[in-house]
């Protein structure tokens, strides 16, 4: 009888194993990825009892005492150890300890490309406590001032490759704020970090200096463009900090893995997720100045890579963990009026799997939305009200997502007034004020055009001239190039005589996205940018083939 009833239990577990692996395929992959996720819950509500975190600095410096030989970053060839970057933090925080003002709590900004430096700035100035400002690399003029004066630093740490951009807006910036330039000759008005670092102490920096007790207080400030506008500057805390450097643990990361970071590290992903996801592991990061397809997986093989970084395809987990510990939706959304769509009783809806919709994600007490820093605006705008329940706010990510049937998500586009682009967002309104610039143009609308064989959109640029006045495609070409970084300047121009507009005077981009770039159905003149010559140049049935057939890389 025991028999019988132990044969009946051992067909059914097997029964239940191969059903669970025909409807449920990741359900062991979902379960301990949610322990973790727990765990980390658990951990950051036992900071808080305490009134004393445990930061990612205090983890970084603990590493860089039980294993300061370790390598933690590797670039070009380079090595740099623990031991090595806490000590070269230090120097920095010294210098500017003795030859600066900065106290705790002040803002510092960071304009520099992928480089060991960058880290070290960032830990120097975390060492005294304070709030560091990553500034887009690519960005310059306009943009970057105003980037500056959002998050309003009292210094400004520049790389050596970028002291001619700074250069440029030296003028015009605050006399309040000093300009740290990392090469030994800088241009008057900067002051030579690199020049005091050789000088410096690397002597511990007391950790009075920069204790932490609250998780909601301002770690640093991540410029996003968000969906309308210039850049804003998202308030990103302790509190995301901690959760973000966990992520590469909570997905079986440990410290034996070797992290191949190519993403630009003004990004979260690759400072947060990336870095000090390194830092929670002690693991070490392969660090490059930027993607290069080509010497990928010769890199790989080279530092023995086990994980790298890419933007993309998003997790599934954010479907079903995420879902269960930090509420988000994927609504349907109004292409033409450009907004979400409600039902008859002013409620948003639910989209099906496989249909685009706007991402959404609840705010409430265990999931706040630290906001932007500057006018309380730039924060309102990102918020939808009253989306399913009365009272329910929800923040709005500015991303349309699909969800696939086996619930993996995916990215379709950007809402609003920006679209992506070779990764990043392109403010459209950012682009309009400076083609609007040229003494030869009444208006302009720009959007993103999708084209075979590249993620995102290409920027394209609908113009209306002003009468009398003639196209001069080489100052287009020039205006552009100076004043917008690489990804923003528009691949394609399109001559109107008139622009179709909404009721409240609002330009629609719909049907112009929906006819690009194709001269066989548009009879209006079109032009594309000709990196070669330096100029806009008539985009030819042939030109367009070459572009289709990916014989011309965009």
């Amino acid at each position: 009888m025991l028999l019988s009833w132990l044969t009946v239990l051992g067909a059914g577990m097997v029964v239940l194993h191969f059903v669970q692996k025909l409807l449920f395929p990741y359900f062991w992959d979902d379960f301990l990825f949610l322990v973790k996720v727990v765990l980390i819950i658990i951990r950051l509500k036992k900071y808080e009892k305490r009134g004393e975190l445990v930061t990612v600095l205090d983890k970084f410096l603990s590493h860089a005492k039980r294993q300061p030989r370790k390598p933690f970053i590797i670039y070009e060839g380079d090595i740099y150890t623990y031991q090595d970057v806490d000590k070269r933090s230090s120097r920095v925080a010294h210098v500017f300890l003795n030859h600066s003002s900065l106290k705790k709590g002040d803002t510092v900004a960071l304009l520099m490309s992928n480089e060991p430096d960058f880290v070290h700035v960032w830990f120097g100035l975390a060492k005294l406590g304070c709030v560091v400002a990553f500034l887009n690399s690519n960005i310059r003029s306009n943009s970057l001032l105003n980037c500056i004066r959002t998050c309003g630093p009292r210094a400004l740490v520049v790389g050596a490759d970028l002291l001619g951009t700074v250069e440029e807006i030296l003028p015009s910036l605050s006399e309040n704020i000093s300009v740290w330039g990392m090469n030994d000759s800088v241009p008057q008005g900067i002051i030579s970090l690199k020049e005091k670092l050789s000088t410096s102490s690397d002597e511990p920096v007391p950790r009075s200096r920069h204790v932490v007790s609250l998780l909601k207080s301002t770690c640093l400030y991540i410029f996003t463009s968000g969906t309308t506008g210039l850049p804003k500057a998202a308030v990103i805390s302790q509190l995301q900090v901690l959760r973000g450097s966990a992520v590469l643990w909570a997905f079986g990361c440990t410290a034996d893995d070797i992290v191949y970071i190519t993403l630009p590290l003004y990004h979260s992903s690759a400072a947060i997720l990336g870095i000090s996801g390194c830092v929670e592991l002690g693991a070490t990061c392969v660090l490059k100045k930027k993607f290069s397809a080509s010497q990928f997986w010769n890199d790989c093989k080279k530092y023995d890579v086990t994980v790298f970084q890419y933007i993309g395809e998003l997790c599934r987990y954010l479907c079903k963990q995420s879902k269960l510990l930090s509420t988000f939706d994927l609504i349907k959304y109004d292409f033409q009026k450009d907004e979400p769509m409600r039902n008859e009783q002013g409620w948003c809806i639910h989209v099906k799997k496989g249909e685009p919709g706007l991402l959404i994600s609840r705010v409430h007490a265990k999931n706040p939305f630290f906001g932007y820093a500057g006018p309380y605006k730039h924060t309102k705008d990102k918020l939808l009200c009253d989306v399913f329940k009365k009272g329910d706010v929800y923040l709005n990510t500015g991303d349309l997502i699909v969800q696939n049937q086996d619930n993996f998500l995916y990215f379709w586009d950007r809402t609003g007034d920006t679209f992506r682009w070779k990764g990043e967002n392109v403010s459209t309104a950012e682009v309009v004020d400076v083609i609007g610039m040229l003494d030869f143009i009444q208006e302009a609308n720009v959007y993103g055009v999708a084209i075979s064989g590249y993620e995102g959109r290409a920027g394209m640029a609908s113009i209306i001239l002003k009468p009398n006045k003639s196209l001069d495609l080489e100052k287009v070409y020039e205006q552009v190039v100076t004043s917008l970084p690489a990804y923003a300047c528009p691949r394609f121009l399109r001559i109107q005589e008139k622009m179709e507009a909404t009721g409240t005077f609002k330009l629609l981009k719909y049907r112009l996205v929906e006819e690009g770039f194709n001269p066989l159905k548009i009879s209006e003149p079109l032009y594309f940018m000709d990196n070669l010559k330096k100029s806009y140049v008539p985009l030819t049935r042939e030109l367009y083939d070459q572009i289709m057939l990916g014989e011309i890389k965009l």
